[in-house]
Formats: C-alpha cells, structure tokens, sequence
C-alpha cells in the first residue's frame, strides 16, 4: 500500500499547535511526569543497586536486579498493545501505574534480595504497561502535525532523570537511605494519573482482546532471559532462548520485521537497532574511560551527560521542522550515531576527552532518529493497530537494548574493549544500510 507517512510529509504545514495550550495542556503534562517518574527510577537505580545488594546480602543477586524489569516489562508491553487496541488506552495505563506503584512499595520494604527481585519484576510489569498507552493517547488526542512535537517533549523527559538521577539516587540512598528512592516516588504518580484523566474519557471501546498474545509474550520473556543468561555466562545453554525469541517475535512483530520489510517493519526493527547500538556503547563508555585514561567517575560522568543532551537537542530539531520528510530524518540519524560510535572507537586508543563531541554526535543522531520513528509507526498503522504496533516498538527497543549489551559484555570479557565497540559499529552500520527502507512502497 502506499504509505500515509508520505502524505503527511508531502502536505502542506498545517498551523502549528501548541503542546502546553487549550485542549492539550493536562495531557501533555500528564504523559511528560509519566515518562519523567519512569525514567528518574530507571536512572536512579544504578547508582541505588550496590547499596541495596550489600544491605539485603544479595550481591549475588545483583544483575537480576535489572533483568527482572526487562522480562516482565516485554510481557507488560505486550499485554498493554493488545488492550488498548481492544479496550482503549485507559485501563491498561491505570492498571500499569497501580502495578508499578505495587512495585515500587515491594521494593522499598524488601526483607531481602529475592523479595527485591519479585518488586523489580512487579514494577517492569507495571511500566510496560503504562508506557504503550501513551503512544495510543498521542494518536487521539493530538493532530498529526503536532504529533512530532509531543514525541520530542518525551524524549525530553529523559533528559532530566538522566542527568540528575544517578546523583539524586545516590544521595538519597546515602543520607536518607536507598528504600527512600523507590517509596519516595508514590505520592507523585496520582498528579500523572489525574491529569491524564480528561483524554482517557470515552476512550473505552468493547472489541476483543486477541488470542495468543500472552503466550507468544511469555515465550519472548523467557527466550530472552535464556539467552541472555547463555551470554553472561558463555554457555551454550542459552541457545534454547533462540527458540523462545523465534516465536515471540513471531507473532508480536509485524511480518517482515526480521528481514527488515520496507515501511513499518523496518521503522519498528530500526528502533532496536538504534537502541542495542546506544545502549551497547554506552554501557562501556565510562569502563573504557577509567581504565585506559585514568577519568574519575565524575568526569567520565560527563561525556555521558552530553550524550544525553546530545540526544535531547537531535529531538528538539526534528520536532521544530516538522515540515521535512520523516525519512531524511530516519536516514541521518543513523548516519550520525554511526559516526559517533566511530568516533568513541578512535577515542579509546587517543585522547579520552575526545569521546565527549563523539558522543554528543551519537546522541543527536537518536535523538532525530527516535521520535521520527515512533511518528512513522503512528502514521503506518490503522486505528485498531496503533496499540499492538506501539507495543512492538518498545518490545523492539527492550530486546535491541539489552541484546546489544549483552553480547557487547561477552565480547568485552573475551577479547577486550575494541571487540566490544566492533559489535555496536556493526549494529549502527547495519541500521544505517536499513534506514532508507523506512518509506514505505508506493502502490
């Protein structure tokens, strides 16, 4: 079919709308304290992790600390995209924000590791949630050429949390202790909710909600966590994982996906590969940093503070000219990452500081690349598809995320730092080959 993103792209500007005025002033709030308390918590747990574990005893424990968020949180993603396309995007986000509150309380009064674990699998379950209802929202509430505007400011929101939380999540665990970073984000999850509240009204509708789904979302889970646990360990026991992925992806992806099909599969399949390349250098920056140039971890802090501004300014720009075509942007933001993650490779064998305009190159390459994508997938899919397509987008950043860094941490282990950023510059070339397949066919 011919593809409606060409005909946004083609059209005439429309008159431009404000995010922060008239109809769309709550929503808009609501959705950036969502994306903000998510995020804050997801960045602040790093620095909180260490203290926790050596408290409750569970160093052993440690990594599973992250890995119970991300396979509940592909389950979470999954159940959400089926629902709000059956139901409406209200249920599942209130359910997703009671779900993580839920978490957030198992957590902060955990007696012990594994009571921990089970809090940060509640919390994955309730973000992946609460997150695929928004991507509905933004395609009921806002008019189309507002849309890249809305998806800028959310990816602002993680700038913030980004920079400051790590250091908030530090000294709150330090002088008022760690449980205070996940009890003290409650009271501010109901203002979110509540100013949601005026666009999730009438938002219900009676469909069916889809066979199949939840199964194919268990499969994805546990393949992932299989595998994942075959590369940290180097064993060839986490080769079963492949099976459950298979069919995951399968039925959860769009067909075409894999073999990166022009239009939406690839905008979907292209999200993963931007994220398991970011992700998967990120990872080691600061690693590379401390051991090779002697950088403190504050200084190290900072080249990926700039990447993060870096992402946030690429945001900003393809949201400000909303008249360019979405695929130059798809194009050149890849293009640019690719550059970057070259440049943090000349930086680990030079001068250290020379990571720091490299990164903020790789940062604004996502950040044009990002938002776009998630436009795309919006103006590539039906009504009743919005939900699951949105679903897809964040089961395709979760696995490309953690697959990246996972595989990037076994080469690091095998062969060093080099081999490492080898595996995330052949993700990024690869979605820059891939990029322009992001148009869609026409008829």
């Amino acid at each position: 079919m011919s593809a409606p993103a060409e005909t946004a792209d083609t059209a005439a500007p429309a008159p431009r709308t404000g995010l922060l005025t008239g109809p769309y002033r709550t929503t808009t709030i609501g959705i950036l304290l969502v994306i903000t308390l998510l995020a804050f918590e997801q960045m602040a747990v790093g620095t909180t992790m260490p203290v926790a574990a050596r408290e409750l005893g569970g160093l052993s424990m440690y990594a599973w600390g992250f890995t119970a968020v991300f396979i509940s949180g592909l389950v979470g993603n999954v159940l959400a995209g089926g629902w709000a396309d059956a139901r409406g995007p209200a249920l599942p986000l209130v359910a997703g924000l009671v779900i993580f509150v839920a978490g957030l309380v198992v957590v902060g009064t955990a007696p012990g590791m594994a009571w921990f674990v089970a809090g940060r699998a509640v919390q994955g379950l309730g973000s992946g949630l609460a997150v695929v209802p928004l991507y509905v929202i933004v395609a009921g509430v806002y008019p189309e050429p507002a849309r890249p505007r809305v998806f800028a400011a959310m990816s602002a929101a993680w700038v913030v949390p980004s920079l400051v939380g790590p250091s908030v999540g530090g000294l709150v665990a330090q002088h008022l202790g760690w449980r205070w970073v996940f009890l003290g984000l409650i009271p501010l999850v109901l203002p979110a909710a509540a100013m949601l509240t005026p666009a999730l009204r009438g938002s219900r509708t009676h469909g069916a909600l889809p066979r199949g789904r939840t199964l194919a979302a268990v499969a994805l889970a546990v393949g992932a966590a299989v595998l994942l646990w075959g590369i940290d360990h180097r064993s060839p026991l986490g080769l079963p994982g492949l099976a459950g992925l298979a069919y995951g992806l399968r039925v959860l992806l769009p067909r075409g996906t894999l073999r990166l099909g022009r239009g939406l599969p690839t905008a979907i399949a292209m999200r993963g590969l931007l994220m398991g390349t970011m992700a998967g250098t990120e990872a080691f920056i600061p690693l590379a940093l401390i051991t090779r140039h002697g950088f403190s971890p504050t200084a190290a802090g900072v080249v990926l503070t700039v990447g993060a501004l870096g992402w946030s300014s690429g945001s900003w720009l393809q949201g400000r000219f909303t008249g360019i075509s979405r695929v130059r942007f798809a194009v050149l933001g890849p293009a640019l990452l690719t550059a970057g993650v070259a440049g943090i490779a000349v930086a680990l064998y030079t001068s250290g500081w020379a990571a720091v305009p490299a990164w903020i190159v790789a940062g604004l390459g996502v950040g044009m690349a990002f938002p776009t994508l998630s436009v795309t997938v919006l103006a590539l899919s039906a009504p009743d598809e919005q939900g699951a397509n949105s679903s897809a987008l964040q089961i395709s950043d979760t696995l490309g995320s953690s697959l990246g860094v996972g595989v990037a941490g076994a080469l690091v282990n095998a062969a060093g730092l080099g081999a490492g950023l080898a595996w995330t510059l052949a993700i990024a070339l690869v979605a820059a080959a891939a990029a322009h397949r992001v148009e869609a066919s026409r008829a």
